[in-house]
């Protein structure tokens, strides 16, 4: 019989929730870890999909090892502020960041300086798909714009602000990108999160939008936004009708988002700590918690382990970095 990766990921999770106190991994004192409280620094506001995933699947991880797990929320600076302080803590298991790929990527390129040097400073633990983040318009715009193209005709000329939740997030190289290839000169409107993003959108002070669909859950609900384009790979499983952007005939790899969660740690943190981590967070996403939580966001792909993120971060930086560069933008 062929043991499969996830089939071992369950085992292990479930031999873990039997018994939590028999953890292998060793911190750098020697004793089992874990043996005392976790933290995990988010670096955006609660309400959105950073700080929802990382409040579910470290509920998991509490369950699994018998020990608590904090959620601290430490927003700021498109998430450097976090970022710095996790770089700046012990190496011993205990404090973890949980961020976006474009706090660890995109934002050495928009910052002058950041507090931290994402490659030596830390490690990533584990990266959880971020889903499909639709573009949406608030309901004040003709009903005639609905879809991307009819966006871009209806933005010609006219003062459109573009709601980013981070200077250099997706959404920000989205709209850019827009302005770039387009002749556009929307506004983009950067926030610390998404929460404070959608309130705006609410109020009509935005005229579009990108991010997590369930964060902007009540305005489509109630009709003050319509999604126009799902700019990824695949359409919105909630939101079956709103086609790619590909299937809209737009190609250029900018307008395709593609990045994901990250779990990281110091990077000096222990190597079989890392790994007993990140097999928790990967396992998480079949526990009860959260399962919910990827069903609320629409998210279906399993998280990636330790080596398959940071192979994935290492390419991430070579198609992300350029592309940043090329919109001209000026570091901060």
């Amino acid at each position: 019989m062929t043991t499969t990766r996830r089939t071992l990921l369950r085992t292990t999770a479930g031999f873990a929730l039997a018994a939590p106190s028999i953890v292998r991994a060793q911190g750098s004192s020697g004793a089992a870890w874990p043996n005392k409280p976790i933290t995990i620094v988010v670096n955006f506001p609660a309400g959105g999909l950073t700080d929802g995933i990382a409040r579910a699947f470290g509920q998991h991880v509490s369950q699994a090892t018998g020990q608590q797990v904090m959620i601290d929320n430490k927003p700021g600076a498109s998430g450097n502020i976090g970022a710095a302080q996790v770089s700046r803590a012990p190496a011993d298991g205990y404090t973890f960041l949980h961020s976006v790929s474009s706090t660890l990527i995109q934002n050495r390129v928009m910052f002058k300086t950041l507090g931290f040097d994402p490659d030596k400073d830390l490690t990533i633990v584990s990266g959880t798909s971020s889903g499909v983040l639709p573009v949406v318009v608030h309901k004040s715009l003709p009903p005639e714009v609905k879809d991307l193209k009819s966006f871009i005709e209806y933005a010609k000329g006219k003062k459109i602000n573009f709601g980013s939740w981070a200077l250099g997030s997706s959404a920000h190289i989205f709209a850019q990108s827009l302005n770039e290839k387009y002749g556009l000169t929307m506004e983009v409107v950067t926030y610390k999160g998404v929460a404070p993003m959608w309130q705006d959108m609410g109020a009509g002070s935005l005229q579009a939008a990108m991010g997590s669909p369930q964060a902007m859950n009540a305005l489509l609900v109630k009709g003050d936004v319509r999604a126009i384009v799902a700019p990824s790979r695949v359409r919105y499983i909630k939101l079956p009708d709103v086609a790619t952007s590909e299937e809209q005939g737009f190609t250029d790899p900018s307008f395709t988002v593609r990045g994901w969660l990250a779990l990281a740690a110091p990077a000096a943190t222990p190597k079989e700590v890392v790994k007993k981590m990140s097999d928790l967070w990967v396992a998480a996403a079949d526990s009860e918690p959260g399962k919910k939580m990827m069903d609320s966001f629409g998210l279906t792909e399993k998280p990636l382990n330790h080596e398959e993120v940071m192979k994935d971060y290492a390419y991430l930086k070579t198609i992300l970095i350029p592309r940043i560069v090329a919109l001209g933008l000026k570091p901060e």
